[in-house]
């Protein structure tokens, strides 16, 4: 039995053809289920999955990691070509008004296609949701959170800015692969969070340049391959240049970039 990962929408590219954006869109093959996780921005992910010959209309589950648009944008798009695919999504990230103040402030709230309820599956807490898919909520913040997280907010019912504490955020697990969406929880608290053996992470990490030291992103990138020493690490999207050859100096083999149209099949 195999599985099957490729990079739809992603930040770079070493695919001559396929369009770029800030966003984030996998599709996941397995044997029983074809799994969207997140959708990128726009309709990018649709103009990208024609150009690799991929047909969405036979995606059956969408799962959304958190509530920024980056993540969430495409859902309408991918709606319009696709009418039987189950929308896994947090209900916070549906009803939260997200702003980054990076730069400037501006809104990162997604605007969400209506999703029939017979489609939602809205996630609050960890459990399966199929025999095989196992989603990941309200990850505990036990360890170091991403520094970015400090540009980001949530507005409040009386239109205050308040830090965003990513309560609306999800990972989902199968089959020995994780996924982190952008990881904005903490790569180490989502791991922890998981409660089982993990072969493969796949996502971004959350971990811009010029946030983290270079000691601190050491000390993550022996942790890591300490504690879960049969894990590889995928990344791209919303991890840094400078970032990713810290971290590969000390992780090697162990950590990997992807990009669009990356493609990766796993035996499981």
């Amino acid at each position: 039995k195999d599985m099957k990962w490729t990079v739809l929408v992603d930040n770079r590219t070493n695919a001559p053809g396929l369009e770029t954006e800030h966003g984030l869109s996998i599709l996941l093959e397995m044997e029983h289920h074809r799994i969207l996780l997140d959708t990128g921005a726009s309709d990018m992910l649709i103009r990208n999955a024609e150009r690799l010959g991929i047909d969405l209309g036979t995606v059956d589950y969408v799962f959304i990691s958190h509530g920024h648009s980056d993540h969430a944008g495409g859902l309408k798009n991918f709606m319009a070509i696709n009418d039987k695919a189950k929308i896994i999504v947090s209900p916070y990230a549906l009803s939260g008004k997200f702003y980054s103040k990076r730069r400037y402030l501006h809104s990162i709230t997604t605007e969400w296609p209506e999703i029939p309820s017979e489609r939602l599956l809205s996630i609050e807490q960890s459990g399966w949701i199929t025999n095989d898919l196992y989603i990941i909520a309200r990850i505990p913040q036990v360890h170091p959170m991403p520094k970015g997280n400090q540009h980001l907010f949530v507005e409040t019912a009386d239109g205050e800015y308040i830090p965003d504490d990513f309560r609306h955020e999800l990972a989902l697990y199968t089959n020995g692969l994780l996924f982190t969406g952008c990881a904005h929880s903490g790569l180490e608290n989502i791991l922890a969070a998981t409660p089982f053996p993990v072969n493969e992470v796949v996502g971004g990490f959350h971990l811009l340049d010029g946030h983290e030291s270079e000691d601190e992103l050491g000390e993550l990138a022996y942790r890591l391959t300490d504690y879960y020493p049969q894990t590889h690490f995928h990344t791209s999207h919303c991890t840094g240049d400078a970032v990713f050859s810290t971290l590969k100096d000390v992780m090697d083999e162990r950590l990997q970039a992807f990009s669009c149209g990356t493609n990766i099949e796993i035996e499981i």
